[in-house]
């Protein structure tokens, strides 16, 4: 199988605008996840729809695909800036592509992973680990999850930022929410860390070529408008997630908070 890495990255944020760009111990976020996750894909390239990106990511020596601006999710930037690498015929393509046995956008045997380019703690390991569900010739779409600890507090849980995971015993997904899921009737909310097993998504996607060519000609569901979460109208329209687990934490940049505390995270790692 060939995995090829892609970084979505748009300087429009309503929560925090221009947050690829933003400086986290002497490099910028952007920088950071690519550097983070080049080496364990086959190709790793950051897709944006603006400028300042894309010459930001062209200046530290990584690769960058310019994508339409009207992406109306990651995925899609995704599906959009594969198109272009499959397509290509310059340098970049020429690094993925055998001209001999070229692998189309059709082939299931091409894996798209989509990297956050708001995640600039993404580990390795945390790859790997996504890269090993597809061992199984089965899974089409999968993701990454952590469990909340009872340390973590209920704050954490309740974090509408950090969608929640219920996952059924083969680790396929069967909901993602913003709200706190289950709801554990009859117990104190400040206990319900230490009585069940609560995971937190973990923005890591990947798709097999097909698929992704498929769920990007989907329309919006309810669901998804509803929760503002796009793996939502894969499950509506009955695809299957395999879910990998992880216990490694991450710290995903969402607002300036995000970016004071992920500067606090890389001074307690050096010191």
């Amino acid at each position: 199988m060939k995995y090829i890495g892609i970084i979505p990255a748009r300087y429009a944020s309503t929560r925090f605008p221009a947050k690829p760009l933003a400086i986290l111990g002497g490099k910028t976020v952007i920088e950071r996840v690519y550097k983070q996750v080049k080496d364990t894909v086959d190709y790793a390239a950051v897709a944006t729809d603006d400028q300042r990106i894309y010459d930001t990511v062209i200046a530290f020596g990584g690769n960058a695909i310019m994508t339409s601006t009207d992406c109306k999710s990651g995925t899609d930037r995704c599906w959009q800036a594969f198109s272009q690498i499959e397509n290509s015929e310059n340098s970049e393509s020429s690094e993925i592509k055998n001209s001999e046995n070229s692998e189309s956008s059709e082939n299931p045997s091409t894996i798209i992973i989509n990297i956050q380019g708001d995640e600039p703690f993404i580990q390795p390991q945390q790859i790997e680990s996504l890269k090993q569900c597809f061992d199984d010739p089965t899974v089409d779409i999968a993701t990454l999850v952590k469990p909340f600890t009872p340390t973590d507090g209920l704050a954490a849980l309740e974090n509408p930022n950090s969608p929640k995971v219920v996952v059924n015993r083969k680790m396929e997904a069967m909901y993602f929410s913003r709200s706190v899921i289950p709801y554990l009737r009859g117990k104190e909310r400040e206990q319900w860390l230490s009585l069940h097993t609560y995971y937190k998504h973990i923005g890591l996607y990947a798709y097999r070529a097909n698929i992704l060519k498929e769920i990007t000609q989907l329309p919006q569901s309810t669901l998804e408008l509803a929760e503002s979460l796009e793996q939502l109208r894969w499950l509506e329209n009955g695809y299957k997630i395999k879910v990998g687990r992880t216990d490694i934490e991450t710290i995903g940049i969402d607002t300036p908070a995000d970016l004071e505390r992920a500067e606090q995270f890389l001074k307690a790692k050096t010191i």
